[in-house]
Formats: structure tokens, C-alpha cells, sequence
């Protein structure tokens, strides 16, 4: 899949076909990147939900035809009632992975969607978005009442991990409804959560929070053992924040703010930018961009978590060039530096969109990690996330478990805007390797010319693991020129070869929108998805 598709009107890419073609069709009915966001979003959370839920968290990045760039945090706290005497009474020295104790933090996901429409609304000059919410989830409630085929990495996830999330609350009803996982073409139906979009889109996103709908969602939490309350949901609100940036050859680089890791992201990029690789794909090329990556990493694991509990400014790093001097200094072109380093897990879905007008919208929506924490609300068919399982039940320090503390997140959405006036919607899943692969990918389109869709089916690589793998070498998929790879190995990384096209790599896609007002999209043959256009 090298073919990078082209248009004028409007493109969708996500990582499942009927996602980005709901968005698509949104687009055509004359909504905007936001609306069709929204509607991809929600056609996700029900075709892939071993990647994403509406029980999951968000983060918003758009862009704006008038130069503006904002962003939405729409990630939940802990609960009120989570702290360390509830696990040390359980038994427990680390959060669980699954179950209820992990079912710590609100989803905020639904919250995001509420926050972009209503600057849409804004931005549009109307009372009113273009499209209503009934239509906006109409397709996604369509696949969840009729069902929808399980695709073969849906299939695969679901049979990896039927033994540990088979038991849990709600799970089986759901995925297991023959006593064993769905297969591939088996037909997948979660009707009550058809009926929960119905109440949000007749009620609204704020309805996930309060009323009825949030009742359902506290009682069924409550009995799957969660720490959450109606008063968790109630006391969420996403936030509209500045974005992250930083400076490179040509080009504005755009990314979240903490608690993610953006800054980790923006890093990699500015870093590699000051070092010298004059050929795509070259050992100066993979190996700038790893150690890069590992002076990232270390301020990410150092300084980033809950924006509130953190004693240093992520963007006042990306604007002192001397803290980045001294990074690339740290850097030796020919030598590997010692590793590993802590590594974080993550599954998730990127997608983006961009309309007519020029808006472009990067977005990304997980649920952690896959099924997330494998419960399953069964009055509201809601698969609710584990992003709390990330906290450390510690006294203080970085991500220490306190109630109303926002977890660190590995998500982050990414942008750029070229000096000759393109924009860059662009992000991925995967954990740890989401920075490795955003920058992977840009470097490829932005300084060395690849063609979009070139850029991302072209082999890659991740230092550390990811999907629950905890093997920490430099990964790289079985592509490379051979040569590259003995200069890697002789360099001093630990490397290891893995399959080509494996998901470990990540799910990536891409949208780029021309002066002239051509668009290009890309998608990734890691996963399901397509590139819709028009």
C-alpha cells in the first residue's frame, strides 16, 4: 500500500473502514472535521472496542483555517474513594490491570465530543451545529443494534486475552455470547449500547455525567466493584487548553499538553532536527531518531503526569534551547546509549479529519488497555477503561495514586503547520511507541520527501514494549536493508526482529491539507482502516 489517495472536499482516515466512511458521509451532509470526528469516534467505539470505548478518555487537537490551534482534554480523575487503604485493604500492592479496582477514573471521552461541537457551534456562528447529535450517532447506533463482522485483529485480541477478562463483569455477554471468543466474520452486538448513543444523542453528551443515563452508569459500576460514584461523573468537565509547540526546519510542530506525553513526542522531532542524516532510512536516520527518543523519554518518565502535581512547564523545555543543546549534545551519532528505561503500555485509536473550509482535527481516544479494564456496564453495554492502572500506590512521586488525580496518559495527537502552508493532522496507537512512530512517519514526509502513504506502510521500529510485552529492545520489523541493521546491532542496541506489517508497531494515519486546498491522506496496513474522501 504505497498509493497516497487525493481530494478537495473532504478526508477521513481512522483506523476501521465504517469509521472513517461514517465520517465521510458526515463531511458530504455538510458537517464539519469536528462533527465527522464525532462520528467516526463513535462508530469506533463500537466496531473496534478491543481499542477504544465511549468508557474511555480523549484528547482533541484542532486546527483552525485563521492559523488559531486548540486542544481538548477530555481524560477523568480518580475516584474520590480511590486511594491507597482501599488496595491495601484488598490485598493489593500494585492497581490491578482488570476488574473493578481498575475501573478507577471517569471516562471523559463523551465530555470531549460535548466540548468540540460546542466550538464548532462557536466557530460556525450558528445556534446550533449543522448536523444534530441523532444523526451524528446514527451510524454508530446502527452497528451496535445490527451488529457488525469482527475483524481478524479483532478476533486475534479477543482470543489472546479471553482467559483473563473472560470472568469479569459483563464481559462474556458481550464478547463470549457462545462461551467462546468471536471470531473472525462472527457478527458482534452490543444492543444495550446502541440504547445508551440513543440517550446521548436525545439528551446530550452531559447526560453521560448527570441524569439517568449517568444513574445507570454509577449503579453498574458500583456492582462491578469500581470506586466511582455518581458524584466522580458529576464533577467532570474536559478542558479547552493551549497546545504544546515547538519550532524545526520549516514546519510549527503541534501536541497535547500533561498529563500526556506530547512533550515527548515534540521532543523527538526538534531533537532529531539539530542532527546530522542525510538518507531516509540510513543508520544516521533510525539511530537519531532512537536516541532521540530515549533523551525524550527520560524528562517525559522525570517531569510529566498530572499537569497539577508537576514542579516544571512542559512547553518551558521546548522553548529553552539551551536544555535542548544539552540533549543533542547527549547524543552519540555512533553509539547507542545504555537502556532500558520504564515503558509504558497503551491501546488506542488516532483518527483525524479535514472539511472544505480548512478546519483539520487529530484525535485520539482509548480505553488503555485492550477491553480496558474488561468490565462491561450491562444495563449501558459500556466496555470502561483502566487508565488508573497506570498509578503507582505510593505516598508521592510521579503518578502516585490520589483521589481526583488525573493518570499520566501515553496518548497524544499530533499537528504541524509548514511554512509553505501546508497542515498536518497525524498520530497513532500504541503506548510507548506513539511518539517513535509520529516521528517515524514525519520525518519520513517532511524531511526526506516520502510520499504520505509511503511513509507509514514503510517498516519501523520501537524501543522498549508495548501490548503487555516486556521485552525493552529496539523491535524493528523484518523490511530494514540488512546492512542498517548490522550497524544498529554493532552500535551497541539490543535489537530484535519482528514480524512485518505487526501491530506491535501501531496503527498510524495521517492528513495533510495543501495551500491550493488538496488534500492526502493515509492509512495504515497494520490495521483495518481506510482513507475516505470526497
Amino acid at each position: 500500500m504505497l498509493h497516497t489517495p487525493r481530494s478537495l472536499r473532504g478526508m477521513v482516515t481512522s483506523p476501521h473502514h465504517l469509521a472513517s466512511q461514517a465520517g465521510l458521509d458526515i463531511l458530504k451532509e455538510g458537517g464539519s472535521a469536528i462533527e465527522a470526528v464525532v462520528a467516526t469516534a463513535a462508530a469506533l467505539a463500537v466496531v473496534y472496542p478491543h481499542m477504544t470505548s465511549i468508557g474511555g478518555d480523549a484528547f482533541w487537537l484542532i486546527c483552525w483555517p485563521d492559523g488559531r490551534v486548540e486542544t481538548i482534554d477530555a481524560c477523568g480523575a480518580a475516584a474520590g474513594k480511590a486511594d491507597l487503604t482501599l488496595y491495601k485493604n484488598a490485598g493489593h500492592q500494585t492497581v490491578p490491570w482488570r476488574g473493578g479496582l481498575a475501573a478507577n477514573t471517569v471516562a471523559g471521552t463523551v465530555s470531549g465530543w460535548g466540548t468540540a461541537l460546542g466550538l464548532a457551534e462557536r466557530a460556525s456562528g450558528e445556534k446550533q451545529t449543522r448536523l444534530p447529535l441523532t444523526r451524528l450517532l446514527s451510524d454508530a447506533i446502527w452497528y451496535a443494534e445490527h451488529g457488525v463482522p469482527v475483524t481478524e485483529g479483532g478476533a486475534a485480541v479477543a482470543a489472546a486475552k479471553s482467559a483473563e477478562l473472560r470472568d469479569i463483569s459483563g464481559y462474556s455477554v458481550v464478547f463470549e455470547p457462545e462461551g467462546r471468543p468471536l471470531q473472525t466474520n462472527d457478527i458482534l452486538k452490543n444492543p444495550a449500547l446502541a440504547q445508551t448513543l440513543r440517550r446521548i444523542a436525545d439528551e446530550g453528551p452531559d447526560s453521560f455525567y448527570t441524569g439517568s443515563l449517568a444513574d445507570d452508569i454509577a449503579e453498574d459500576l458500583r456492582r462491578a466493584g469500581s470506586p466511582l460514584s455518581l458524584a466522580d461523573l458529576a464533577s467532570h468537565k474536559a478542558s479547552i487548553k493551549p497546545p504544546l509547540s515547538v519550532q524545526i526546519k520549516g514546519a510549527t510542530l503541534y501536541n497535547m499538553a500533561p498529563p500526556t506525553q506530547g512533550v515527548a513526542s515534540l521532543l523527538i522531532l526538534a531533537l532529531f532536527d539539530q542532527l546530522k542524516a542525510e538518507r531516509p532510512e540510513s543508520f544516521d536516520h533510525i539511530h537519531g531518531l532512537v536516541e532521540a527518543t530515549k533523551q525524550a523519554f527520560r524528562y517525559r518518565d522525570t517531569h510529566v503526569g498530572d499537569p497539577s502535581f508537576m514542579s516544571v512547564e512542559a512547553q518551558d523545555c521546548l522553548n529553552d534551547k539551551a536544555a535542548l543543546a544539552s540533549m543533542v549534545a547527549a547524543i552519540d551519532p555512533e553509539k547507542a546509549a545504555p537502556w532500558p528505561y520504564p515503558s509504558q503500555d497503551g491501546d488506542t485509536v488516532w483518527m483525524g479529519a479535514i472539511d472544505s473550509n480548512g478546519v483539520a482535527v487529530s484525535m485520539i481516544q482509548s480505553t488503555y488497555f485492550e477491553f480496558g479494564s474488561g468490565v462491561v456496564l450491562p444495563q449501558t453495554g459500556i466496555v470502561w477503561q483502566n487508565r488508573g492502572a497506570s498509578f503507582r500506590l505510593a505516598e508521592d512521586g510521579w503518578n502516585a495514586l490520589k483521589p481526583g488525580r488525573k493518570p499520566f496518559h501515553t496518548l497524544n495527537p499530533a499537528a504541524a503547520r509548514f511554512a509553505d502552508g501546508r497542515t498536518m493532522v497525524y498520530g497513532t496507537m500504541g503506548g510507548e511507541g506513539q511518539p517513535q512512530t509520529q516521528a517515524a512517519l514525519f520525518s519520513r514526509y517532511a524531511r526526506y520527501g516520502i510520499g504520505l502513504q509511503e511513509a507509514i506502510t514503510a517498516p519501523r521500529w520501537l524501543l522498549g514494549r508495548t501490548w503487555g510485552d516486556e521485552s525493552v529492545t529496539l523491535k524493528y520489523e523484518d523490511r530494514f536493508d540488512p546492512a542498517v541493521i548490522a550497524q544498529l546491532g554493532a552500535a551497541g542496541h539490543a535489537i530484535e526482529c519482528v514480524a512485518p506489517f505487526t501491530s506491535l508497531m501501531g496503527h498510524a494515519g495521517a492528513l495533510v491539507r495543501h495551500a491550493d486546498g488538496v488534500l492526502e491522506g493515509a492509512t495504515d496496513p497494520r490495521s483495518d482502516g481506510v482513507v475516505a474522501a470526497w
